[in-house]
C-alpha cells in the first residue's frame, strides 16, 4: 500500500515521462489486443456445436478432361440421402440450399423484414442443434410451407408467442404463403453458417425445381453428416466408393471424361482451418506481436532512461533497509499501475473508435470481446506486465548504495540501443509490408477486367414475371438519366455456374466452361466487351446460338481440327442440350475476368441470347449519382410494388470483392503508423538522454572548433549504426511475410528491389531527421554553460 501511495504521488513528477509511457503503451495495447481478439474469434468458429468433432461437410472433388482437379462445397440433393442410407457410420445427414430470390419477407399486413433465408430438411437440427423457444424442429421442417425463425426475427414480429402461426411470404414469391411453426435461439456470430429463417425442404417444389433426390447435376445443396464416435475414416472412404458405384452411372461418367469423388471436411476446417483464414490469422497475430513488442520495449526504454535521475532515490531506499527484492517489488507495483492506466486508455480508445474497428475487422467490438476471448486477453496482459516490470525492476534493484553519495553514471546505453534496434526492426517491417500490400491492392483494383463497369448500376429482378420485367426495362430506358438498359443472368464479379462441352456424335465431354447464361441484346456494347470474331446475337434471332470467349476458341482446337476457326461450328452444352440439341457458335468475344483476382474463375466462358429479360437489370447512366439511382428506384417501386428494389453500383460492388485486402491494408497502415510514432517517441527520449550524458563532451568539441554539423553528425552517426541494419532486417522479414500473403493471388504486382530500398531509405531519413531536430539544441548551446561546473 505504501508503494502504491508513493507511485501515485509521483505519476506527474517531472522527468518520469509517465504520461508518455502510459500513452504509448495504451495505444499499443488497444490495437494489439483488438487484433488478438480477432484472431481468437476467427479460430473459434463453430466450436459451440455439440459433438463438433463428429460433424463433416461433404465436398465434391471433380476433374474434367485435362483440366486441373477442382473442389466444391456444393453437391447434388441426393448425396445426403445416400450417406444416410449407405454409410453405416452416419448418424445423421442433412443438407440446405438457398433461395434464388430475395433476402426479405413480408407479413400479411404488408410489413417488410430482412432475413437470411435457407431451406433445410428435417434432420438439420440433429446435426446443428439450437435451443427451441417454441416448436419441434423435426416436425416443422417435415411440413410443406412451414418455417422456423430465430428469436431475433420473432422479437421484430412481436415475440415468439405472437410470431408462431403468422403467415408470411418471401420477396418475389407473393401468393406462396408460409406459416411460422417455431422459434429457435439465433446462431452466434462465430459460425460459417448464416441464417435466421429456415424453410422446410418439403416446400422446395413451390419455389424451384425439386432436385432433392438427384444424384448428378443441380449441385446447389450443401451437405453435412454427423458420424458415430470413433468412426474409422478409412472405412468411411471405402463405403463412399461403394455408394458411388451403387448410385451413380460411373461408366458413363468416365466416358464423359469426368472423375468424381466426395470428401469429408471436418467442421473446424470449413472456416477456421481453411488456408485463407489460417494465413490471415497468422498475419494478424504477427502484426499484434510486433505492435505489442514495440509498445513494451518502448515502455522499458523510457523506464531505463530514468535510471540515472532515479539512482539516488533507489540508493536512499537501500540505505533505509530496502533489499533488492523490495526494489523489484516496488518497480513491479509501478508497472502494474502504469499497465492499469494504459488498459483504461486502451478501453477508451476502443470504445471511441469502435466504428472504425468494425470497418477494419468486419466485426462488432461486443462480438470480439466475449467471455472466452477476455481470458486470452487477460493472459496477454499478464505477459505484458511481466516483461515490462521484471527487466526494469532487475536493473533498478542492482543500483549500488554508493549512488546516494556520488554521481551515478551507469546509463545502460547498450540496453537502450538494443531496445531501439528491435523497435527499428518493427518500423522497417511495417513500412515494407505496407508498401507491398498497397501496390498489390492498387494493382488489383486497377487491373484490366476485360469489361467496363463505368456508370453502370444493377438491380435484381428474381421472382418478377417476364411481362413485368420487360415493362420495367422499357420504362427505365425512357428516363432522361439513363443511356441504355439491358439484362443478364449473371454478374461477372460474382463468378459463374459450370457446364460441360461436348462435340456432336461423341460421348465424351471435352472440358468444363463458366456458363454466364443469357444476356440482353446490347449487353456487349454496354459492358464494352470486344467482339474479335464473328458477330453478336441477332435481335430476336435463333435461340440456339452461343457466343464463346477467346480462351474457349483456343482450347477447343486441341480436341477438333477446325482450321477455319470456330464460327458456325456446332457444339453440345450440358443442361442446355438436354435432348441432343446443338448450339451454333456465332461470335467470339475477348477474354473477361469472372470473379476477382484471387477468386477468379479461369475457365473459358459462354453466353446465350436472352429471349426474355434475365434476372439482373443493368442500367447505364449519363452520370451515376445518388439522385439518378433514386429516380430509377422510385420508378421500379411504382412498377413492381411487391418486389424489394435496391440498385447497386456495378463498379463499387466489383471493388468490394477486394474488401479483405483493403481491410488488411488499412490494418497494416494503422499498425505501421502507431509503431513508427512509438519508435520516434523512444528515439527522441534516447537522444535527449544522450544529449544530457554527452553535454560536456559536445561543449569541449565546440571549444576545439567543431561546427553545428559536426555535433549533429555525432548523434546521427550513433543512431545510423543501429538503424540501418535494423531496417534491413525488418525489410527482409516483411518481404518474406508479404510473399506469403501474395501467394493467394495468381496475378501479382511487380515490386522491385529498388522499391524496397526506397521504402527503407524513407524510414531511415525520418529517423535521422528526428535525431537531427532533437539534437540541434545541443549543437547550438553555449559551450560555456556546459563546462562552467568543471
Amino acid at each position: 500500500m505504501e508503494n502504491l501511495l508513493i507511485i501515485f504521488r509521483s505519476l506527474f513528477k517531472k522527468g518520469r515521462n509517465n504520461l508518455i509511457k502510459i500513452l504509448s503503451l495504451g495505444v499499443g495495447l488497444a490495437v494489439g489486443l483488438v487484433l488478438i481478439a480477432k484472431v481468437y474469434f476467427d479460430q473459434s468458429f463453430d466450436d459451440f456445436f455439440p459433438d463438433k468433432e463428429q460433424i463433416y461437410q461433404v465436398q465434391m472433388n471433380f476433374k474434367i478432361g485435362d483440366a486441373d482437379p477442382d473442389e466444391s462445397s456444393h453437391t447434388s440433393g441426393g448425396i445426403a440421402i445416400g450417406f444416410r442410407e449407405d454409410i453405416l457410420e452416419t448418424m445423421y445427414a442433412s443438407r440446405f440450399t438457398v433461395l434464388n430470390s430475395g433476402e426479405h419477407f413480408y407479413t400479411t399486413d404488408g410489413e417488410k423484414y430482412r432475413s437470411d433465408i435457407i431451406m433445410a430438411d428435417s434432420c438439420w437440427f440433429d446435426i446443428f442443434p439450437r435451443k427451441m423457444l417454441v416448436g419441434n424442429p423435426r416436425e416443422v421442417l417435415a411440413r410443406p410451407m412451414y418455417v422456423l425463425i430465430s428469436d431475433e426475427i420473432a422479437e421484430r414480429l412481436g415475440g415468439a408467442a405472437v410470431a408462431v402461426g403468422q403467415t408470411i411470404w418471401i420477396d418475389g414469391n407473393k401468393g406462396k404463403n408460409l406459416t411460422i411453426g417455431g422459434v429457435f435461439e439465433r446462431l452466434p456470430y462465430n459460425t460459417h453458417l448464416s441464417y435466421d429463417m429456415i424453410i422446410s425442404m418439403e416446400s422446395i417444389s413451390k419455389f424451384m425445381w425439386d432436385g432433392t433426390e438427384n444424384w448428378l447435376g443441380n449441385e446447389r445443396y450443401t451437405t453435412y453428416v454427423k458420424l458415430r464416435p470413433g468412426t474409422s475414416m478409412e472405412r468411411v472412404e471405402e463405403e463412399i466408393n461403394e455408394m458411388k458405384n451403387k448410385r451413380l452411372p460411373m461408366e458413363e461418367i468416365k466416358k464423359m471424361g469426368l472423375e468424381l469423388n466426395y470428401l469429408l471436411v471436418p467442421l473446424h476446417d470449413i472456416y477456421s482451418g481453411s488456408k485463407e483464414v489460417k494465413q490471415m490469422s497468422w498475419l494478424l497475430g504477427l502484426l499484434a506481436f510486433a505492435l505489442l513488442a514495440t509498445a513494451i520495449l518502448n515502455y522499458v526504454l523510457i523506464v531505463i532512461s530514468s535510471l540515472v535521475s532515479r539512482s539516488k532515490e533507489m540508493a536512499v531506499h537501500k540505505c533505509y533497509g530496502a533489499s533488492e527484492p523490495n526494489i523489484l517489488n516496488r518497480m513491479l507495483v509501478e508497472t502494474c499501475v502504469d499497465l492499469f492506466a494504459s488498459l483504461l486508455l486502451a478501453a477508451v480508445l476502443i470504445f471511441v473508435f469502435q466504428g472504425n474497428i468494425k470497418s477494419l475487422l468486419n466485426q462488432e467490438i461486443s462480438v470480439l470481446f466475449n467471455a472466452q476471448s477476455l481470458w486470452v486477453l487477460a493472459g496477454v496482459c499478464v505477459v505484458v506486465f511481466l516483461v515490462s516490470g521484471l527487466l526494469p525492476g532487475y536493473l533498478f534493484s542492482r543500483i549500488p548504495v554508493a549512488a546516494a553519495f556520488r554521481n551515478y553514471n551507469e546509463n545502460r546505453r547498450f540496453w537502450k540501443l538494443g531496445l531501439l534496434f528491435v523497435e527499428f526492426i518493427a518500423a522497417g517491417f511495417f513500412a515494407v509490408l505496407l508498401l507491398v500490400i498497397v501496390r498489390q491492392y492498387n494493382f488489383m483494383v486497377n487491373d484490366d477486367t476485360g469489361y467496363s463497369a463505368d456508370q453502370i448500376a444493377y438491380c435484381e429482378l428474381a421472382g418478377v414475371n417476364r411481362e413485368l420485367r420487360q415493362k420495367a426495362l422499357d420504362e427505365v430506358g425512357r428516363l432522361a438519366e439513363v443511356v441504355e438498359v439491358t439484362s443478364a443472368s449473371s454478374l461477372l464479379f460474382y463468378g459463374a455456374s459450370g457446364n460441360n462441352i461436348a462435340l456432336p456424335n461423341s460421348d465424351n465431354e471435352v472440358f468444363n466452361v463458366a456458363d454466364l447464361y443469357s444476356v440482353g441484346n446490347n449487353y456487349f456494347d454496354m459492358m464494352r466487351i470486344p467482339i474479335i470474331e464473328g458477330r453478336l446475337f441477332r435481335e430476336h434471332g435463333a435461340s440456339n446460338e452461343v457466343m464463346v470467349s477467346r480462351s474457349f476458341a483456343n482450347k477447343i482446337l486441341a480436341y477438333v481440327d477446325w482450321t477455319d476457326g470456330v464460327i458456325g461450328k456446332e457444339i453440345l452444352i450440358s443442361e442446355h442440350s438436354e435432348e441432343g440439341g446443338t448450339f451454333t457458335i456465332c461470335g467470339v468475344y475477348e477474354n473477361i475476368r469472372i470473379g476477382a483476382i484471387g477468386m477468379e474463375d479461369t475457365r473459358p466462358s459462354i453466353m446465350f441470347s436472352a429471349t426474355t429479360p434475365a434476372n439482373y437489370m443493368q442500367i447505364k447512366f449519363h452520370q451515376l449519382t445518388a439522385e439518378s439511382m433514386k429516380a430509377v428506384e422510385d420508378l421500379l417501386v411504382r412498377l413492381l410494388p411487391d418486389k424489394d428494389i435496391q440498385l447497386y453500383s456495378y463498379e463499387a460492388e466489383l471493388l468490394n470483392r477486394y474488401s479483405d485486402s483493403k481491410r488488411f491494408r488499412d490494418q497494416v497502415l494503422i499498425g505501421g503508423l502507431i509503431t513508427l510514432i512509438i519508435c520516434l517517441i523512444g528515439l527522441l527520449g534516447y537522444t535527449s538522454d544522450e544529449m544530457n550524458r554527452r553535454r560536456k563532451e559536445t561543449a569541449i568539441r565546440k571549444v576545439n572548433g567543431a561546427t553545428i554539423m559536426d555535433i549533429l553528425r555525432l548523434f546521427v552517426t550513433d543512431i545510423s549504426r543501429i538503424a540501418l541494419p535494423a531496417l534491413i532486417i525488418g525489410g527482409m522479414g516483411a518481404a518474406l511475410v508479404a510473399s506469403r500473403w501474395m501467394q493467394q493471388f495468381p496475378q501479382k504486382a511487380d515490386v522491385s528491389i529498388l522499391t524496397y530500398l526506397c521504402c527503407g531509405v524513407v524510414v531511415f531519413l525520418i529517423i535521422l531527421c528526428a535525431v537531427a531536430i532533437k539534437s540541434f539544441k545541443a549543437a547550438v548551446d553555449n559551450p560555456a554553460e556546459s563546462v562552467k561546473s568543471e
